[in-house]
């Protein structure tokens, strides 16, 4: 890993992709590449299935303990993603809470929507876990501790899903035979839940492209991860960034 990202700083290599452990990816690109200016701290991001498409979400574990103004950065770095990944002009951004209504959430999660509602992005409140998965928002922004413990949640869940459609249509030889008429169905669910189309997590806000695969990741999930940096390294994305954090803190100023 130190030697993959060492060459991203070298303007030898344009992106890493790696498998490895997250903690030490994450570790060591902060160290060798640094953060860019304005970041606090960098954030982990992919996109998850949902009605329509694909949500993207973050922190999704680097940052367990975030401020006001962490959440507004990933707010800003996440929609910056989102535009390159989708072609959309400007993402909805939601911020996780438990509950839409502003008198909902820690203080931490009400000063930030307080200052995603002064900036300029496309920001449409809270929004419940439940929402996560609809059509009415592009960028889910939480802290890395709730961010992890949903994303890991989900992947349970679609497993017990996928689990128990299998067991239903094994019972007998009717089921099977039901099962073999709705298999085309069946398989077009599958793919739209299956993991390995969402393998590839950025680590944004790095003056460099790193892009984390699973561990247990096969050719099909490395290559999505391998095509997520082409496109990032192609709409130079962490300059996009930072173009859009100047943008962004310079209406703070002068609002």
């Amino acid at each position: 890993m130190r030697v993959s990202i060492d060459l991203v700083k070298l303007g030898d290599a344009d992106a890493c992709v790696s498998a490895g452990n997250t903690g030490a990816l994450m570790a060591t690109a902060r160290y060798v590449l640094k953060t860019l200016p304005g970041i606090d701290r960098p954030a982990i991001i992919t996109k998850i299935p949902a009605i329509g498409g694909h949500t993207h979400m973050l922190d999704l574990g680097a940052n367990v303990d975030c401020t006001a103004e962490h959440l507004y950065q990933f707010a800003v770095m996440g929609a910056e993603l989102a535009a390159v990944v989708t072609g959309e002009k400007r993402p909805r951004v939601g911020l996780l809470n438990i509950g839409e209504e502003d008198i909902k959430g820690n203080e931490k999660v009400k000063e930030a929507g307080q200052l995603l509602e002064r900036s300029d992005l496309n920001y449409i409140g809270y929004i419940e876990g439940d929402d996560i998965y609809t059509e009415i928002v592009d960028v889910v922004v939480t802290d890395g501790f709730t961010g992890n413990v949903s994303l890991k949640t989900s992947e349970g869940v679609a497993k017990m899903i996928i689990h128990y459609i299998r067991a239903g249509f094994a019972r007998n030889l009717l089921t099977r035979i039901v099962g073999l008429m709705a298999r085309p169905v069946l398989r077009r669910f599958r793919d739209l839940i299956d993991p390995r189309m969402y393998n590839g997590a950025s680590l944004v806000g790095l003056q460099g492209i790193v892009i984390k695969s699973h561990g247990s990741a096969d050719v099909l999930a490395f290559a999505n991860a391998v095509e997520i940096a082409i496109l990032e390294v192609a709409k130079d994305l962490p300059n996009r960034i930072h173009a859009r954090l100047e943008q962004q803190f310079h209406a703070r100023k002068t609002a």
